[in-house]
Order: C-alpha cells, then sequence, then structure tokens
C-alpha cells in the first residue's frame, strides 16, 4: 500500500478499466489528486461528449475516503521553481502541468502515479510508470 500523488494519465486509465491504474489506485493507502489534474480532466470533459456523467463519476472517484484534492500553494511554487530549474539545467524539459503535479507530490512525500515516462527525469520525486 503506497501514498499515491495521481497524473491524470493514471485517472484516464483508471476510468478505462485497465488494470495496472485499477490495481495501484486500489491499493492505495492515500490518493492524492492535485488540483492541476482537476483541470486537465474538467478540461477534457468540455471538450468530449457526456460531460454530466464524466463530472459524476469524477465527484464519486474524489469522494472515496481515500482521496485527497490537493491544492497548489506558496511552498509547491517554491518546489515548482527548483523543479523547473532542474530539468532546464539537465536539458530535459517535460510540460509543465507536470512539474507542478510533481511538485505536488514532493510537497505531500508521495508517489506519482502516471503512464508518462518523462516524469523518469524528475529526481526528486518517486515515480511509478504503469503500463
Amino acid at each position: 500500500m503506497t501514498r499515491y500523488c495521481m497524473d491524470t494519465s493514471a485517472y484516464s486509465h483508471f476510468r478505462r478499466g485497465a488494470s495496472a491504474a485499477v490495481g495501484a489506485i486500489s491499493s492505495a493507502r492515500w490518493l492524492g489528486v492535485p488540483s492541476i489534474v482537476l483541470g486537465e480532466l474538467r478540461t477534457g470533459f468540455l471538450v468530449g461528449g457526456q460531460r454530466a456523467e464524466k463530472e459524476r463519476r469524477l465527484s464519486h472517484f474524489l469522494a472515496h475516503p481515500v482521496v485527497e484534492v490537493l491544492t497548489v500553494d506558496s511552498e509547491t511554487a517554491g518546489l515548482y521553481a527548483e523543479i523547473m530549474v532542474s530539468l532546464r539545467q539537465a536539458g530535459t524539459p517535460i510540460p509543465s502541468n507536470d512539474i507542478w503535479i510533481a511538485a505536488v507530490a514532493a510537497q505531500t512525500a508521495s508517489t506519482v502515479l502516471t503512464y508518462d515516462d518523462h516524469f523518469r527525469s524528475i529526481h526528486r520525486v518517486a515515480v511509478e510508470i504503469l503500463q
């Protein structure tokens, strides 16, 4: 059982029933969902169909006792800056939203749960890449 900070890709695969995502999320003792992930998901809901149904499923998911929505604060912003500079110096840029997610994971001492391999470039946080 692990403390996870969930990336958007993990939730999307979970909703589709991908066994790796379902297994990891089901076994989590704590699951942080950054507000950045909610923004990405809701953008998809607006662009795609069945918005009301997707919002209902997300609300049900967020109501689970192990799930906590995580917001950005000044500490998160400082961690974001440190990770961003480290990635730039290493020449390994990744999408800025994913840097925010990594900063939230660092702040909460949790493992990033994702399908996106570029998170491996961030040495400050533990990452579990699902396949």
